[in-house]
């Protein structure tokens, strides 16, 4: 900011003085007092701009359509220029530049100054804010993309495992697999473009799973989905039931003789939606879900995707297992 504040100076004493070296021979003094009010008045404005521009440029960018937006954003620079200048202004009073009685002369006088250093600084501070966004959300895209390879391959493997082991003994349920796996597939290619899926397909996607691991796991596989009343246009993050579905899958009923129950159960209300997903298994201790763990993923996942909006929630009690999500209930336009 000091230095943007120096800069603007720069551009002040340039555009408003008469700057050159013959002009201000004999008057140093009052080229550096010109500077130094110049300065004065431009670390006033920074701050102020460098504060509420990122707060409120975004809100404009998303209530106002262009080109109004940047004539929002000009007046709300305008405000900071009015506040920036009362305050330089009484500073300059306050230490024996002007006198009190005219604070309100110098006020005037000094709009024109005030104004165009806002703008200067303004413009920075918005193109280096957009600059900003558009980095993070690049680096958030590529957090995402990271995420989503590593939960893909997974499913993938551990399906086509599935048919392997049933190629001899069940070649009908190992075909009927396969459809399922293509279908899977399809889905999933179809929504690529998009880390945020609508309730409804990620339930389809969840049913499709639970078929092929029934395929394979047969009565020790008991499942059932409950979803009536649940607003299925709401938006989950892709593969999300399914990653808690397989938890389940994996840890009570592949481990285990008699197998497991799993239910899956999506609720919204005020705003919210809450799907759950739980299994009579032998539970798990929530506190050692290792990084790179599916449920692990998950959560980063939604950190990224809602910033603190949503939240994955874990109890591990043996006969009663729960993995649940919490998250906004949004739609897809």
């Amino acid at each position: 900011m000091l230095g943007l504040s120096a800069a603007a100076t720069v551009v002040i004493v340039a555009v408003f003085a008469d700057a050159t070296p013959r002009h201000w021979t004999g008057h140093w003094r009052d080229f550096a007092t010109s500077v130094a009010a110049s300065f004065l008045f431009a670390l006033c404005i920074g701050p102020i701009v460098g504060f509420a521009v990122p707060r409120l440029a975004p809100a404009i960018w998303c209530r106002i359509p262009a080109p109004l937006n940047w004539v929002a954003i000009v007046a709300a620079m305008g405000v900071c220029a009015l506040a920036g200048s009362a305050v330089a202004v009484t500073i300059l009073t306050a230490i024996g530049y002007s006198p009190a009685s005219r604070w309100l002369a110098l006020y005037i006088g000094s709009m024109r100054i005030a104004l165009t250093m806002t703008l200067a600084i303004g413009i920075v501070v918005t193109a280096y804010e957009m600059n900003r966004a558009r980095l993070a959300q690049a680096t958030t895209q590529a957090r995402l993309t990271s995420l989503e390879s590593r939960v893909q391959p997974h499913f993938l493997f551990n399906t086509l495992n599935s048919i392997a082991a049933l190629t001899h003994v069940d070649p009908a349920g190992a075909e009927r697999m396969t459809a399922e796996l293509a279908a899977i597939l399809r889905s999933s290619l179809d929504s690529q473009a998009t880390p945020l899926v609508t309730l409804g397909d990620e339930l389809t996607l969840v049913r499709n799973y639970l078929s092929i691991e029934h395929v394979r796991f047969g009565d020790r596989l008991r499942f059932s989905i409950d979803a009536d009343g649940a607003p299925m246009d709401a938006r989950v993050p892709r593969m999300s039931i399914q990653t808690m579905v397989e938890n389940s899958v994996k840890y009570a009923v592949s481990p285990r003789r008699e197998g497991a129950t799993i239910a899956v159960y999506a609720a919204g209300a005020n705003g919210r939606l809450r799907v759950e997903v739980r299994d009579d298994g032998p539970g798990f201790d929530t506190g050692a879900v290792p990084a790179g763990h599916g449920l692990s993923l998950l959560r980063d996942r939604l950190e990224l995707l809602f910033n603190r909006r949503a939240r994955l929630t874990l109890d591990g009690t043996p006969g009663a297992t729960s993995v649940a999500i919490d998250l906004p209930h949004e739609q897809i336009h």
